[in-house]
C-alpha cells in the first residue's frame, strides 16, 4: 500500500532546493522530485548510517537533516542522472548508459559482497547501486543486469542467447562488453561468437565468420564485396580515402528478399541495429518525425559501429516536388535525412534503405554522396529458389524421394517468403499427423494453401 510522503511539498531541504512531489518510496527510504527539476533520495537515520559504515557515501555527499521527531539523511541527484529503484525497470537507451550501470554494479559489489541488488537504487551521479537490505528474496546480479539490460524481463546474463534476442539494437559485442564491465562472466560458449565480432571490427582475418547468402548469390557478392571486405580490411582501404561502406538503398517487388538479405548481414556484423519505419517513427505532430529521426541517428552513432535500416523508405522520402506528400513538415523530414546520412557514415554507422517504390523517392536521397548504391533486387530465378529449398530441406528430416526440382519449379516466380512458408507449413502438416520427416504429399499439401497468382495475398509470410 503506497505510504504518505515523509516531506510535504516545498519542503527546504539542507542545500536548500526544495521538493515537488514523491516519486518511489521503500519500506525506509523515499525519493522525490525538486522544483529544479533534480531529485533526492531521503533516507531514514538506521539505513543512512549503514550506507555510511559500508563506505557507499561520506558525510559531505549524505547531508542530514530533522523533520519533526524523525532524522533522516539526504542525497540529491542532477537531472541528467538517473535515481531509481532497479524495481522500476527502466532500461538503457543506448551503449553508454548500459556501461554506466555496470561501473555501478562491479563498484557496489566492492563495498559490499553479500547484499541483495535486486530491489536497491541506481544512483548513477555516484555510480552506485544502493542496497536498502530488504527482507526481499535476493535476486542474482546475473538476474539483476538482465532486468536492467531489457526493462523488466527476468532473464539471466548467463542465459546469452535469449539476452541477445532482445537486445538485438545493442549487438553481440556490445552486450559482452556491457556484462563484463560489470565484473560478470559471458558464457563460454558465447565468448567464440563475440570474439569474431569484434575481430570483424579489427579486421582480422583469423577464426573469420563465412558470410552466405542462400538463394540470391548476386546479393551475397554485392555484400562480400562492398560491405564486408571494407569491414575486415578496414586500414587497406582507409590507406586509399575509404573509410567505410557507403549507403546502399535495395527496391524490388514484395517478398524479393531484402530485408532477409540484411537480417543476415545484421547476424554476420553483430553490430547494433537501429530502425526508421512509419510504425517507430511517423507522428501526426509537425517537427515528431523529424525530431525522432535525429533521435535515431544520434544513438546509432552513439553505439557504432552500427546499422541504420530505413524501411519503406517512401514514407518518408518521397520526392518533395511531386506534391504527394505536401508540407513543410515533409520537406524538414528529407531535409534532416540529407544532413544526417553522410554524418552518420563518417561516424561508422552503416545506412541501409529498401522501397518497393524507388520511383517515388526524391532524387536528392539518391543521388551519390547519400546512398551510392541503388540495387534492384527482383524475384528470385527457378535456380535460387532451388538452393534455398535444399538449404531449408537439408535443416530438416525428410524423405529421400523429394522432388527438390520440381518443387523450385513450381514454386518460380513466387516471392522467397512463399518458399519459406510452404517448407515451414509442411513440416507443421507432418508433425499434426504424427509424422517424423517431412515427404511429398506434405509439400504438396503446404502449396496448395498458397494463393493463386490471380488472388491477392493477406499479409506478409515468411522472412519479409
Amino acid at each position: 500500500m503506497p505510504k504518505d510522503p515523509w516531506l510535504p511539498s516545498g519542503f527546504n531541504l539542507p542545500d536548500k532546493n526544495k521538493t515537488k512531489r514523491l516519486l518511489f518510496e521503500g519500506d525506509d527510504w523515499q525519493i522525490y522530485s525538486l522544483m529544479n527539476g533534480d531529485s533526492v533520495m531521503i533516507a531514514e537515520e538506521e539505513l543512512g548510517d549503514r550506507w555510511l559504515a559500508a563506505k557507499f557515501f561520506s558525510e559531505t555527499v549524505l547531508k542530514s537533516f530533522a523533520f519533526g521527531s524523525h532524522r533522516y539523511w539526504a542525497f540529491t541527484s542532477k537531472a541528467s542522472h538517473f535515481l531509481l529503484p532497479l524495481t522500476a525497470c527502466k532500461s538503457p537507451n543506448n551503449k553508454t548508459e548500459a556501461i554506466s550501470f555496470s561501473h555501478a554494479m562491479k563498484g557496489s559489489r566492492k563495498l559490499e559482497q553479500d547484499a541483495n541488488l535486486g530491489d536497491a537504487v541506481y544512483a548513477e551521479q555516484v555510480s552506485l547501486l544502493l542496497p536498502v537490505w530488504s527482507l526481499s528474496a535476493k535476486v542474482e546480479d546475473e538476474i539483476v543486469m538482465g532486468r536492467w539490460l531489457t526493462g523488466g524481463v527476468p532473464v539471466s546474463t548467463r542465459s546469452f542467447r535469449r539476452l541477445a534476442c532482445i537486445m538485438e539494437w545493442m549487438g553481440q559485442k556490445n552486450l559482452c562488453q556491457v556484462i563484463e564491465t560489470a565484473g560478470l562472466i559471458v558464457p563460454e560458449d558465447r565468448q567464440a561468437l563475440c570474439t569474431d565480432a569484434i575481430q570483424t571490427d579489427l579486421g582480422s582475418d583469423s577464426g573469420k565468420k563465412i558470410f552466405t547468402l542462400t538463394g540470391r548469390p548476386a546479393l551475397e557478392a554485392f555484400f562480400l564485396e562492398h560491405v564486408i571486405d571494407i569491414v575486415e580490411h578496414a586500414e587497406n582501404y582507409k590507406a586509399l580515402g575509404i573509410d567505410f561502406p557507403s549507403a546502399i538503398a535495395f527496391h524490388g517487388p514484395p517478398g524479393c528478399g531484402k530485408t532477409f538479405a540484411v537480417e543476415r548481414l545484421v547476424d554476420y556484423l553483430g553490430w547494433p541495429i537501429f530502425s526508421v519505419d512509419s510504425s517507430s517513427i511517423g507522428s501526426p505532430y509537425i517537427h515528431e518525425t523529424g525530431k525522432k529521426i535525429a533521435e535515431v541517428f544520434d544513438k546509432a552513432m552513439d553505439n557504432a559501429p552500427a546499422l541504420i535500416v530505413i524501411d519503406e523508405m517512401e514514407s518518408f522520402l518521397s520526392d518533395r516536388a511531386s506534391g504527394a506528400s505536401a508540407g513543410l513538415h515533409h520537406v524538414e523530414e528529407v531535409a534532416e535525412f540529407l544532413r544526417r546520412i553522410p554524418e552518420a557514415i563518417g561516424n561508422h554507422v552503416l545506412i541501409i534503405g529498401m522501397t518497393n517504390c524507388i520511383d517515388m523517392i526524391d532524387p536528392a536521397i539518391l543521388r551519390r554522396g547519400r546512398f551510392d548504391h541503388v540495387i534492384e533486387v527482383g524475384l528470385a530465378s527457378e535456380s535460387e529458389i532451388q538452393s534455398l529449398v535444399e538449404k531449408l530441406l537439408g535443416d530438416l528430416p525428410c524423405d529421400d524421394d523429394i522432388k527438390v526440382q520440381s518443387l523450385a519449379k513450381a514454386l518460380s516466380g513466387r516471392p522467397l517468403s512463399d518458399v519459406t512458408f510452404v517448407i515451414r507449413e509442411s513440416a507443421r502438416l507432418a508433425a499434426k499427423a504424427g509424422k517424423k520427416i517431412i515427404s511429398n504429399v506434405y509439400l504438396l499439401s503446404a502449396m496448395d494453401l498458397l494463393p493463386t497468382n490471380d488472388d491477392k495475398a493477406s499479409g506478409k509470410i515468411g522472412f519479409l
